[in-house]
């Protein structure tokens, strides 16, 4: 462990890092309405610019985590920050739909770099029930940025028109390419780093099942979550009408379910078991997809279903997103760049292609977010059925 930091000062590092990202993701979702209008497109077909962004930000990450356990961390976050900002000053002056497009492709393709730091800083840093409960502090912080993001984003776009969210995320992301800048220490020393081939290192961390397992549990639920944001929009504000504050607010209220989640993970495991917490989130998820679909299979849309629904599936993502990382890194303390590449690289590009899918299908009801996010929850189960049925075993030692 390379405890550089104090948790607070870690945790906000992390916090500001990863919130570039999330707001990426969500703070245009009160806009889609207007967008849609000046672009002259359908707002179903906005749900695209979620897989343009999720797609490269997934794929991205295979690269920089191997070259993060090669080359170090710091590099790879200021380079990946640049990148992002050069791709959200395109968004911001894009006047064609397609630039744009490229524009939102580009910020993916650069803050994969904190999608996959966020998972192997606290690696570095931490092991065990620390781990454990660093992954579940960070899990609640970065929430507060979606909370945020499509309220700020609804309230930009109603005072100054939906380039001022782009603005803003380009302003916000220079702030923090600073402050990375000046205050942002190596986490991986020298002596540590890996030199073999990348391939030898995806090879050993995929070669361990019960990292598998975790992988399929989270990438499946990471994809319900995606769906949900992605569709939620289109069917708030373009199916049922609602103004974007009323879209903002609706669109936000499953997150405190997050936020409740990951703060119960770390209570749950140190209570009972990890596996306890694990089975808890599985049932909440589940649950949380079956109130969404249901009223979908009747041609139904209702803001209440809607909602209610996310916010229990919400919960269970926040107790199963800590509990699962943990037990997917620990066996790699020597990989932790490449295991964190694979969980951030999987989870992200899962959700794009799942978005991507539900973006093809036409949104006359709740009825395709809520059998995508049904299926996912099941995947999920099955992912860590997998996991329970095998023993835990430890990282072995590679040769360089």
């Amino acid at each position: 462990m390379q405890k550089s930091y104090s948790l607070a000062t870690f945790s906000f590092l992390i916090v500001i890092l990863v919130a570039v990202g999330q707001m990426s993701q969500t703070m245009y979702v009160p806009s889609i309405g207007y967008m849609a209008s000046e672009f002259k497109v359908s707002p179903a077909s906005l749900q695209a610019v979620m897989a343009v962004y999720l797609i490269p930000y997934g794929l991205s990450q295979f690269f920089y985590g191997p070259i993060s356990d090669r080359i170090g961390r710091r590099v790879v976050i200021l380079s990946g920050l640049t990148l992002y900002i050069a791709g959200t000053i395109l968004a911001l002056f894009a006047h064609d739909y397609s630039l744009f497009l490229a524009g939102c492709f580009i910020q993916g393709l650069g803050i994969g770099a904190a999608g996959v730091m966020c998972r192997t800083l606290p690696r570095d840093c931490f092991s065990g029930d620390e781990l454990h409960r660093t992954n579940s502090i960070i899990s609640m912080c970065m929430m507060f940025s979606p909370l945020l993001a499509p309220v700020l984003g609804g309230y930009l776009t109603e005072a100054f028109g939906w380039r001022s969210s782009y603005l803003f995320l380009a302003l916000f992301s220079i702030a923090v390419l600073i402050i990375m800048t000046t205050s942002m220490k190596e986490t991986l020393p020298l002596e540590v780093r890996r030199k073999e081939p990348v391939l030898k290192s995806y090879r050993h961390v995929l070669s361990e099942h019960r990292f598998q397992g975790y992988l399929i549990c989270l990438v499946a639920t990471f994809a319900g979550v995606a769906v949900f944001e992605a569709a939620a929009g289109v069917l708030l504000g373009g199916k049922l009408k609602l103004a974007a504050t009323t879209v903002s607010i609706l669109f936000i209220l499953p997150i405190p379910g997050y936020l409740a989640g990951a703060a119960l993970s770390s209570v749950i495991a140190k209570r009972w078991s990890e596996k306890k917490s694990l089975d808890v989130g599985l049932v909440s998820i589940v649950l949380g997809a079956a109130i969404v679909l249901v009223p979908g299979v009747m041609g139904l849309t209702t803001a209440p279903t809607l909602i209610g629904g996310a916010v229990l599936y919400f919960l269970g993502s926040g107790i199963l997103f800590p509990a699962a990382t943990t037990g997917a890194l620990s066996p790699f303390p020597q990989h932790a760049g490449t295991a964190g590449a694979l969980l951030g690289g999987m989870q992200n590009l899962g959700a794009g292609l799942a978005t991507m899918v539900a973006s093809m299908i036409p949104a006359n009801s709740q009825m395709p977010v809520g059998l995508i996010m049904f299926l996912m929850s099941l995947l999920a189960v099955y992912g860590l059925r997998k996991v329970h049925s095998i023993p835990p075993s430890s990282e072995m030692p590679l040769a360089v």
